[in-house]
């Protein structure tokens, strides 16, 4: 973390099990072969997002990079115009957050292709990850609490440990687990290096994208 940054981690409250995100569409491309399709196809794919420099835009940027394809960037206000147009046909590929597609997903109107996290969704054990096909993929979104710099750190220490008893409850998790969330406790410095890392490995796909930055999901 850097000297200048208004805030200090307190913990990380959760990692949504994606976006954080979904690779959907496609008809009759296995999640296993999408990589060659784009090859195929290069410029025929439109590939949605929630707006320009969203977590699934930048998720998609990373796709093509590891891939080597090239899909067409199509920004959208939302996940809810995104889907709409996924639904409609007008794009074919869209790196969704699961509480936005699920319902999608699970009335047959969408298709899961990958999960973009570490391990194969719980909500959706059938479905591989984006690594299986792609080593070394993975795009997650985490939320995290932050303090003011210079909070007394038994402030910080009281907040991260009542976090912390929070996250073990079951039924808490069992909700996180219906959203397609994991929580992720630990200490203020566990949330200080994901941060630290994240930043250095979304920065160089956002430079090297050349991502423009409009909403922000």
């Amino acid at each position: 973390m850097k000297g200048e940054e208004p805030c200090q981690p307190i913990d990380r409250v959760l990692g949504c099990e994606q976006p954080v995100e979904r690779l959907q569409a496609i008809k009759n491309v296995p999640g296993l072969g999408l990589p060659s399709y784009a090859k195929g196809n290069p410029g025929k794919i439109n590939m949605a997002s929630s707006g320009s420099g969203s977590p699934p835009h930048v998720a998609g940027e990373l796709f093509k990079m590891m891939a080597g394809v090239d899909m067409v960037h199509v920004p959208y206000r939302g996940d809810v115009p995104a889907i709409t147009d996924l639904l409609a046909g007008q794009v074919q590929v869209y790196f969704g957050t699961l509480p936005a597609s699920i319902e999608y997903i699970k009335a047959g109107n969408l298709r899961a292709l990958a999960a973009t996290s570490a391990t194969r969704l719980r909500t959706l054990p059938e479905v591989p990850t984006m690594a299986e096909f792609l080593p070394g993929y993975e795009a997650t979104i985490c939320n995290g609490l932050n303090a003011p710099r210079n909070t007394p750190a038994e402030i910080v220490e009281k907040l991260n440990r009542e976090i912390n008893v929070a996250l073990a409850d079951p039924k808490l998790k069992a909700r996180l687990a219906e959203l397609g969330a994991v929580p992720l406790s630990g200490s203020p410095g566990d949330y200080a290096r994901l941060v630290a890392e994240e930043t250095e490995k979304w920065g160089k796909v956002v430079k090297s994208a050349a991502v423009a930055y409009g909403m922000i999901c």
